[in-house]
């Protein structure tokens, strides 16, 4: 997953903070979590970069259900517009 997300300036250091609480600790205690990374690019303008790569859709679909993840989207979801992608990469795909 890549993108960013946008959030009013005057919360990006609080979303960004608690992102990072909820999801980093929860995403290395997931066996299929390669990388997880918010970092703030413009505070500005309240532009936020995500990474994100997992093993596998279920994986992700692990963390996304977990209750904190699901709080912090709950929480955050009507503040912020989202405009992360999912990307599918093949090792095997020599494009890859």
């Amino acid at each position: 997953m890549a993108g960013r997300v946008f959030v009013p300036a005057e919360d990006v250091q609080t979303f960004v903070e608690e992102a990072r609480a909820t999801s980093y600790p929860l995403a290395a205690a997931n066996p299929g979590n390669v990388m997880n990374s918010f970092c703030v690019e413009d505070a500005a303008t309240g532009t936020v970069t995500v990474l994100e790569q997992w093993a596998s859709q279920e994986a992700l679909d692990r963390h996304v259900a977990t209750p904190e993840v699901t709080a912090l989207l709950t929480k955050w979801g009507p503040r912020i517009r989202n405009e992360v992608r999912r990307f599918h990469a093949d090792e095997t795909d020599p494009r890859a």
